[in-house]
């Protein structure tokens, strides 16, 4: 039996970095620990993909872990924005401070926010707000705000 050891990265693909980092970087506050351009016949042979050259920037989430960005080169892409009900999606959730500044902050950096901002009444969670902030390329960052006294412990 295998046994995962804990969490690493999750990697989202982006039309630009450019584009990508002010919602990452600024809007959601994760700082950059590296960045790196690959193109090894190695690289290529992972993903099983001929692009020329992939650009990384991985961030770092606070309590541990990172998001990986990745912007390909050199080969036919396509959007892979889906419905959160759709088979193989997916999202990243993270919890914030201010949900509504988070928000704000993410619109400005060229998110959308999916749905409303709610409340969760019932359940192990009760008390938190919650929502959708998807980013300019679609994907979807799903918002946890822990309540004003949980905050505070």
């Amino acid at each position: 039996m295998t046994t995962v050891l804990g969490f690493f990265h999750v990697g989202i693909t982006v039309r630009s970095l450019e584009q990508a980092l002010p919602f990452y970087r600024d809007a959601l506050g994760l700082e950059i620990q590296f960045t790196r351009t690959l193109s090894s016949p190695e690289h290529r042979a992972l993903v099983g993909l001929p692009f020329t050259e992939v650009k990384v920037v991985f961030l770092e989430l606070p309590g541990g872990g990172s998001v990986e960005l990745l912007e390909y080169a050199g080969l036919e892409r396509h959007s892979a924005a889906a419905r959160p009900c759709d088979p193989g999606s997916g999202h990243l959730a993270v919890y914030v401070q201010d949900i509504e500044a988070t928000v704000r902050a993410g619109i400005e950096s060229g998110g959308s926010l999916r749905g409303d901002i709610l409340e969760l009444t019932g359940g192990p969670l009760a008390g938190m707000r919650v929502c959708y902030l998807v980013d300019p390329d679609g994907f979807p960052i799903e918002l946890f705000q822990r309540p004003i006294d949980a905050q505070a412990s």
